[in-house]
This record gives C-alpha cells, sequence and structure tokens, in this order.
C-alpha cells in the first residue's frame, strides 16, 4: 500500500487528526491577538524585564482592600483617556481585577487604543496572592 492510496483509504481519519492539531496550537497561535492573557510567573518577569506597568483594574474600594504591589488603580469604566496609563503606548502593561474577567476586557480596549502590549493577569488578583507575590493595601 502506497501513501496515496492510505491517504485516499483513510481521509476521514486525516482531517480529523489535522483538525484536533489545529484545535491544541489555537490557544497558543492566538496567544497575542484576542483576549491574550498571561500567569504570574510571565507577568514578573515582563515587570522587571520590559518594565511592564502593572494596571489594577478593580473599582477603588476593591483596591483599597489589598492589591498587588506597585499596582496603579485604573477602574475599567475610567480607562479611557486615564491620566494613570503611561503615555509610551509601547510599553507593556498587565493588567488585573480580582479574578482576570476585567483585566481581558481592559486589554482589548487598551489594545484598541493603541497599547498593543496590553495583556491580562490571568487568574488576577487571587493567583497573584496563590503565587505569593507581594500585596499592598491602600491607606483608608
Amino acid at each position: 500500500m502506497n501513501l496515496l492510496q492510505f491517504a485516499l483509504e483513510n481521509w476521514v481519519l486525516i482531517v480529523v487528526a489535522l483538525a484536533s492539531g489545529a484545535l491544541l496550537l489555537w490557544p497558543s497561535l492566538s496567544k497575542h491577538g484576542g483576549a491574550a492573557a498571561v500567569g504570574t510567573s510571565e507577568a514578573v518577569r515582563l515587570i522587571n524585564r520590559e518594565k511592564a506597568v502593572l494596571i489594577d483594574v478593580s473599582e477603588p474600594e476593591e483596591f483599597a482592600q489589598g492589591h498587588a504591589a506597585g499596582a496603579r488603580n485604573v477602574p475599567l469604566k475610567a480607562l479611557q483617556g486615564a491620566k494613570e496609563l503611561p503615555s509610551n503606548k509601547q510599553l507593556p502593561l498587565v493588567l488585573m481585577c480580582s479574578t482576570g474577567a476585567r483585566a481581558a476586557r481592559a486589554a482589548g480596549e487598551l489594545r484598541k487604543a493603541g497599547h498593543q502590549r496590553a495583556i491580562a493577569l490571568s487568574g488576577g488578583l487571587k493567583a497573584w496572592r496563590e503565587a505569593n507575590l507581594p500585596l499592598e493595601k491602600s491607606a483608608a
């Protein structure tokens, strides 16, 4: 049996194998478009090596109760035109909130506004806490 004959007789299996491979690769290939997210170790690497700015999009009350050390608070609803955002749109922005859901929305909005390196922290503050990374509270 030659390769062509095998392919003709088993075309369904080949299509299924290719489709499943594409579906497995899709998340890693689409990471830099769509709703990009990074884990805590990659976020720390971006902060330390690429001078990423950590932006917490939680409401001020949530932010005051506890946030990642060094994070700037820019609530999601106040994101457009916020003065706390860096003017250099080439800097990476790591966005976070309590769970990561609002941060993913904020990352999408900021990429549309020209901050091409805006990325959400997967798992949000919960993941930051679980990684034993530094936290601080705002003065009451």
